[in-house]
């Protein structure tokens, strides 16, 4: 759990310096023009938009997508700790709220590659690269654990191990772990929001995002014939729809059945749902429904950063566009690597 800093915020001070780290971000325009590239060029130019001293430190042995990946990760994570080293009391604890996320997946990735039998080597030097200290305490988990029950048992001590602990049974599976960390971030995400030097909308967005976070897991899990009582057992709480309803929803057969329940709530802004989901059905994937939802959310922040200058929603709306932007490198290389046209990758990244 997020430790609550006491003292004076500086949010004066931390908004402007959120907006002046906005303003240095990679525009649509600029974006564009790097969908033009080839593969070979797209490396050193991303390297000169502020990318530079990462790129060096992988260049040296990784070759391609791989070293820009691992450098745009590493970048983030200095990003992310230089914010919360600007943030002064409460306000860092409502910053932390946001930056932890982070952390929980991180925690997640090691699941999930202990889980999927990955070597010590492979996380170490692709999937969590040792030259970011970041991942030390992940790595270590990594080479002292054989499985993931002992991966979890090695997070003992840490808000993480804490909450997989409470799970029932002796083996639980990762599915399992991974809703227990999410409700735990949420949890403690929601207690931090009712803090000081928070406000409404902060709370409004918090639960927002746990909507989100079941809406789209509701449509995961019913394309995956999970059993409706299962799929119950997921449903994250605090969101600003009913869990009435989220119960309904986890009782559906069909996407539209889905879709027609979660419209019983005032909560529920429906708005280009029916065309993501011909869009999903087509497809066959998810990612019109998680793109139209993440668009959502940019939307709810953006308005409130701009509505609350002097707030914390300046940072935490910078570290969303800041996540925007090295999500949107890491597709853009990794689909030029794989040969993917300019066209395809633009429809799928997020301005």
């Amino acid at each position: 759990m997020v430790r609550v800093v006491s003292g004076r915020s500086n949010i004066y001070n931390a908004a402007a310096r959120a907006k002046a780290r906005k303003a240095s971000l990679i525009d649509p325009t600029r974006m564009l023009q790097l969908l033009q590239l080839g593969p070979e060029s797209i490396g050193a130019s991303i390297g000169e938009l502020g990318y530079r001293n990462e790129m060096d430190i992988y260049t040296s042995r990784m070759s391609g997508a791989d070293a820009v990946e691992a450098a745009l990760v590493h970048n983030l994570d200095n990003d992310l700790s230089e914010i919360l080293r600007f943030c002064q009391g409460p306000l860092k604890s409502i910053v932390s709220i946001y930056i932890e996320r982070f952390s929980y997946e991180k925690a997640k990735t090691v699941l999930r590659s202990v889980n999927g039998g990955c070597s010590d080597e492979l996380i170490e030097s692709q999937i969590l690269p040792s030259e970011n200290p970041t991942n030390a305490v992940w790595l270590d988990i990594v080479r002292n654990t054989e499985t993931v029950s002992e991966a979890a048992n090695a997070m003992a001590g840490t808000q993480w191990g804490r909450e997989l602990s409470k799970l029932e049974g002796s083996d639980p599976s990762l599915e399992e772990m991974e809703d227990a960390l999410d409700r735990q971030y949420y949890a403690n995400a929601l207690e931090v929001s009712r803090g000081k030097d928070s406000n409404i909308q902060l709370m409004k967005y918090i639960r927002t995002e746990i909507d989100h976070r079941n809406i789209i897991n509701q449509f995961r899990e019913l394309r995956q014939n999970i059993s409706p009582e299962k799929r119950s057992q997921m449903i994250i709480s605090g969101g600003r729809i009913q869990n009435s309803i989220m119960l309904q929803a986890s009782q559906a057969t069909t996407q539209e059945a889905l879709l027609d329940i979660l419209r019983r709530s005032i909560y529920f802004d429906d708005d280009g749902f029916d065309e993501a989901i011909v869009e999903s059905k087509n497809t066959q994937s998810l990612d019109p429904v998680a793109s139209l939802l993440t668009h959502k959310r940019h939307s709810i922040l953006k308005r409130f950063a701009y509505l609350n200058p002097v707030s914390p929603f300046p940072v935490i709306y910078y570290i969303e566009r800041k996540v925007l932007e090295i999500q949107n490198l890491r597709l853009l290389v990794r689909g030029k690597a794989i040969g993917l046209t300019s066209e395809v990758l633009e429809a799928h990244m997020d301005f």
